[in-house]
């Protein structure tokens, strides 16, 4: 295995808290089954991720209405109410990238599945993303996690070898794709166990 020279973080779930749930749980007095059914059947996670790899919010936002225009009201808060759906740092995480930030031995990028139209809020937010080498952006690229492009995009931009990359992420289907890529990779579950992983990969002392 190669030496880990270069660490790419992925940014919702690892470093920063997003749930729809944030909105959806009080829009329905807290009913978590009908909630699933909502995001189950309406305002699905493929439909919220084709907005990820760009395809404009508000155009989404009609295309779902005219699909369902009995839960018109539902949909609109999607986006309509996003800020609210963000959530805090998660410190413990940011506190990590923080060491290796300050660690010469390593350059740190970000790999996030994220509109381009919602992003800047987050950059407006979140200090601690304006500390990473670069920020590659599924809305504004185009194209998203899990499709080998990105991954070769982010390689290519910063001048990165797969085999010398770690690639952090809580999505198993995203840690498979990278890996298929010869990326090294550390699928996030928790912060202590990030922390133990990369103590034991000498990354974190």
């Amino acid at each position: 295995m190669s030496k880990i020279k270069n660490i790419i973080f992925d940014l919702g779930g690892v470093l920063i808290d997003w749930n729809p749930e944030y909105v959806y749980l009080d829009v329905f007095e807290g009913d978590r089954k009908k909630m699933k059914w909502f995001f189950d059947e309406i305002c699905t996670m493929d439909w919220n991720e084709n907005q990820d790899a760009g395809y404009p919010l508000q155009q989404a936002t009609e295309d779902r209405v005219k699909m369902f225009p009995q839960y018109e009201e539902w949909i609109r808060m999607y986006y309509g109410r996003w800020e609210e759906m963000l959530g805090e740092a998660i410190q413990e995480n940011v506190e990590i990238l923080n060491q290796l930030l300050k660690n010469p031995a390593y350059r740190l990028v970000a790999l996030t599945n994220w509109s381009g139209e919602t992003f800047p809020v987050a950059l407006e937010r979140f200090e601690f993303l304006h500390r990473f080498e670069g920020i590659v952006v599924s809305g504004t690229e185009k194209m998203r996690k899990p499709f080998p492009e990105i991954y070769q995009l982010t390689l290519d931009r910063y001048g990165f070898t797969a085999s010398e990359s770690l690639f952090i992420d809580d999505n198993l289907r995203n840690i498979e794709a990278a890996s298929a890529m010869d990326l090294q990779t550390l699928h996030f579950k928790n912060p202590a166990d990030l922390k133990s992983n990369l103590e034991k990969k000498g990354i974190l002392l």
